[in-house]
């Protein structure tokens, strides 16, 4: 029943293309691209945040929604609110991604900007959420919007009968956490590998301990991947799920940017391109593996940089 209900809401999202790879794919692996960038808002968060929303006002009126973001999640937030005629405010910290800015903006979204990180921004949030009994749709913690996300791993397995392996470019986790738990369902044996950025390294670092490891700063280009703070029951929950979590360089991600760019006319954003910044550090001799391209919200400094290294 609860696969239907996020199928369901997710009809109008998907299914996003699944594209083999030529650059990548040869006699003994096929490599394959879930272009997640090609959602409404050019994000896959826009799956979550839509699934979340319906089902709370389903549950309950909802008379304001707000979030924190650093840009794709608070776009995603203002898209499922428009869509359904609830005002939506999102909190973010300065200095964010303009061309996410400029997208929340145009969604209708009320902004305001708080502090340096993310983990600053989530606080104001949720006090303003408190003070005004609005629902903070808190993508990290939402047991909804995993479920949402979730529709990825069933859509790569409508697309492809064998998989390998799924990278996932991995920040509050909510992703990772959707995909793994429904792709292992639907293949036991497929690998899920998390990648984040060297700078922004929370998440591996508790994956990898099995305690709640906090960084002070998330000095990366990827800034949908700049968590600071993981939670506790997530990092439980990726223990259980995820085999492997690669760590990636800034000098990786935008070369990845590049190649995605101008052999497979992807345009990516530094975290959309994560995973395939980890599958060529890695470069399996064979199998099938799928490839999240996860946004393409790219801030054309970035761009800039990316295009200047090839």
């Amino acid at each position: 029943m609860l696969f239907l209900i996020v199928m369901r809401e997710n009809s109008s999202l998907g299914p996003t293309p699944l594209r083999l790879s030529e650059t990548w794919s040869n006699g003994q692996r096929s490599t394959y691209l879930k272009l997640e960038c090609e959602l409404p808002t050019r994000s896959f968060k826009v799956r979550g945040a839509v699934y979340a929303l319906t089902r709370r006002q389903e549950a309950s009126h909802v008379s304001e929604v707000v979030a924190a973001s650093t840009g794709n999640h608070g776009a995603a937030v203002a898209y499922a609110a428009r869509r359904m005629g609830i005002p939506a405010t999102i909190f973010v910290p300065r200095r964010s991604n303009p061309m996410k800015l400029q997208r929340m903006a145009e969604l209708g979204a009320t902004i305001h900007e708080v502090g340096d990180l993310l983990s600053e921004a989530i606080d104001t949030a949720a006090v303003y959420a408190d003070e005004r009994s609005a629902y903070f749709l808190h993508d990290a913690n939402d047991a909804d919007v995993p479920l949402g996300a979730g529709a990825i791993a069933m859509e790569i397995f409508t697309q492809l009968s064998v998989v390998d392996r799924i990278y996932v470019p991995m920040g509050d986790t909510a992703l990772i956490r959707g995909v793994a738990a429904q792709a292992k369902q639907l293949c036991p044996t497929v690998r899920v590998i998390g990648v984040q950025a060297e700078n922004a390294p929370a998440y591996y670092r508790s994956w990898k301990s099995g305690v709640v490891v906090m960084t002070q700063t998330a000095d990366t280009i990827a800034d949908g991947l700049a968590t600071t703070r993981p939670l506790v029951a997530n990092v439980e929950r990726i223990r259980q799920l995820v085999d492997e979590v690669v760590l990636v360089s800034e000098e990786e991600l935008l070369d990845a940017i590049g190649i995605l760019l101008f052999r497979e006319h992807v345009v990516s954003e530094p975290a959309g391109a994560a995973a395939t910044a980890a599958w060529t550090k890695q470069l399996p001799p064979s199998g099938i593996s799928v490839l999240l391209v996860t946004g393409g919200n790219i801030a054309p400094a970035v761009l800039k940089q990316a295009v200047a290294r090839l």
